[in-house]
């Protein structure tokens, strides 16, 4: 009698867990550092009459991060080809991240540095966590 085992064609859980929650962080100090240095050009972060501080930014980056990274974990899972699955998501999901910030009550420079913000961030999140998935 002989015994046949099978490999799973996903990429290992830990490397990928690490490369996200390194690129959630950098991404959070990077959001911090724009929306930061957009207040010192002098352009407001008051979004409805409210400040946003540079943590606030720095938090959401975090948590939608980690949401992304648990996309990711998933896909890796379930998709056929996760990375290309994962891109084509995220790419769409920060797009209508954009909405929001268009539609806020907000001064036009504000709204401008609200989107330089989610771009950043996926800029950076995106294409760290895409590397770890098979393509």
């Amino acid at each position: 009698m002989s015994v046949t085992t099978t490999t799973a064609t996903t990429a290992p859980a830990k490397p990928l867990i690490i490369a996200g929650l390194a690129a959630s962080a950098a991404a959070s100090a990077a959001t911090a550092a724009v929306a930061a240095a957009g207040q010192a050009a002098g352009i407001s972060v008051a979004v409805g009459g409210a400040t946003i501080p540079a943590s606030g930014f720095a938090t959401l980056t975090a948590i939608f991060s980690v949401v992304g990274l648990a996309l990711a974990l998933a896909l890796s899972r379930l998709a056929r080809r996760p990375r290309t699955a994962f891109v084509r998501t995220t790419v769409a999901l920060t797009a209508l991240s954009l909405v929001p910030d268009v539609l806020a009550d907000a001064a036009p420079a504000t709204k401008a540095l609200l989107m330089l913000t989610h771009l950043v961030a996926a800029a950076i999140v995106i294409p760290a966590v895409a590397r770890r998935l098979s393509a």
